[in-house]
């Protein structure tokens, strides 16, 4: 009998529904994504990403009906790490000259908007 090997499988749990996430590729098609490890699952999706423990066949099966087609086995981040642009001793002093508060060259985020963090997720819709 062929041993079936379980990937750790992303999953979004809302009340008592539990659902795949799916991703999508560089083409725009969408994937289905499974990690080796729980370990591999944390270190790029976060460590209270929801997942649940399913064999190939169960996730091609579940995925099938929804014309997904691609499985990606421990993808990898697949954009650059963002870069904060560097801020010149002349618009430095001319900023704190203005009154800016993020005169010292450290960019702050303004209220209501997230910040970017170092590494990048997959594309999620």
């Amino acid at each position: 009998m062929a041993r079936v090997v379980v990937w750790h499988v992303p999953v979004t749990v809302t009340g008592r529904t539990t659902s795949l996430r799916l991703f999508r590729l560089r083409d725009g098609r969408r994937c289905a994504v499974g990690f080796s490890s729980a370990g591999a699952l944390a270190e790029l999706l976060g460590p209270k990403q929801a997942a649940v423990e399913l064999g190939e066949p169960a996730l091609r099966a579940l995925t099938a009906p929804l014309g997904v087609e691609e499985l990606v086995l421990d993808p990898r981040l697949v954009a650059a790490p963002v870069v904060a642009p560097a801020v010149t001793a002349a618009a430095a002093a001319a900023a704190a000259a203005a009154g800016d508060p993020s005169a010292g060259g450290a960019a702050r985020p303004s209220a209501g908007r997230s910040t970017t963090r170092s590494g990048a997720q997959l594309q999620r819709r």
